[in-house]
């Protein structure tokens, strides 16, 4: 709904002003210069980008135009989910071999669609609990291994929005090499006979290219390279969270501490307080009853 509300805001104060300032709409269409430009940008982008970031650039172009926020049921999710899959490695972690190795087909992981939804999270949820499952590892070892996992992955899902906020800066450039080629075509009809008021029509649509090419840039790419980069933030977001749940149980802690620790690294808008993660985690050991009476856990820690 928001990017409805951005593209039809645009739309109408740019081509409405326009329109109201005496313009005529049929002057500034001009779909030969649109082919131009779009198409030398369109070539840009698949010769200077290989196959896996132009998937992963299309993937992320179609979750700014259509992208719900995860919100606070996502969050739920995923701390409910990451919670199980603690107290389930507390009898051993090959309790957990069942569930991270086919975790399509895992009662625990099918109480988490939104997570199922999310390969990239799931994948490094379930990796990191085979790590864990592998072998002893000290809590400083795994945060080093999880950094490092986490920083490779940031900067690989940062490279789509960097291509084509690229591109968009060369959009002008490319609106003025439409420009161009029309004031060429406009100079030849002046051979051929043409009057005055014709060669002024030919180089008023030329100049339409490089308005074409400054209203993409600043308009089109520039917002949605840069609304890119805050959805990667936003994923990374939940992977750090995920690595912080496991770095504090592989120190030592309660399960309901390790999941609280992750609970402070959500983004502000979707955050759940601390009594509100308690009752998620109180409902979920009383059977999922709404109205269960909360219960005191061992080892908990209330804030």
């Amino acid at each position: 709904m928001q990017s409805v509300i951005g593209i039809a805001t645009l739309l109408v104060c740019v081509f409405g002003g326009y329109v109201l300032h005496g313009g005529r709409i049929d002057v500034i269409w001009q779909p030969v210069e649109i082919v131009i430009i779009v198409g030398a940008g369109a070539g840009a982008i698949i010769l200077g980008n290989p196959r896996h970031v132009l998937t992963e650039m299309w993937l992320q172009v179609r979750e700014v135009l259509f992208h719900k926020k995860p919100g606070e049921e996502f969050q739920r999710q995923l701390l409910l989910l990451m919670y199980e899959l603690l107290q389930t490695a507390a009898g051993g972690l090959k309790a957990l071999d069942a569930h991270v190795e086919k975790p399509h087909e895992s009662a625990i992981f099918k109480r988490y669609p939104l997570i199922l939804g999310q390969p990239k999270l799931l994948h490094f949820i379930v990796d990191n609990f085979r790590l864990m499952a592998m072998g002893k590892i000290s809590a400083h070892e795994l945060e080093g291994v999880l950094e490092q996992e986490i920083g490779s992955i940031h900067e690989e899902l940062l490279q789509p929005a960097r291509s084509l906020g690229r591109i968009g800066e060369a959009m002008p450039g490319f609106g003025i090499l439409a420009a161009v080629l029309g004031i060429v075509m406009a100079m030849s009809t002046v051979a051929e006979g043409a009057s005055s008021g014709d060669v002024a029509l030919l180089v008023a649509a030329a100049m339409v290219g490089t308005f074409i090419g400054i209203f993409l840039c600043y308009g089109v790419l520039d917002p949605i390279s840069n609304r890119m980069k805050q959805l990667v933030d936003e994923e990374v977001k939940a992977l750090e969270s995920v690595k912080v749940v496991l770095v504090t149980h592989v120190s030592g802690k309660p399960a309901l501490l390790a999941i609280d620790a992750g609970r402070r690294l959500v983004q502000l808008n979707s955050k759940p307080s601390f009594a509100r993660l308690e009752g998620w985690i109180d409902k979920l050991q009383n059977g999922g009853d709404p109205n269960a009476v909360p219960r005191r856990r061992a080892g908990d820690v209330r804030a």
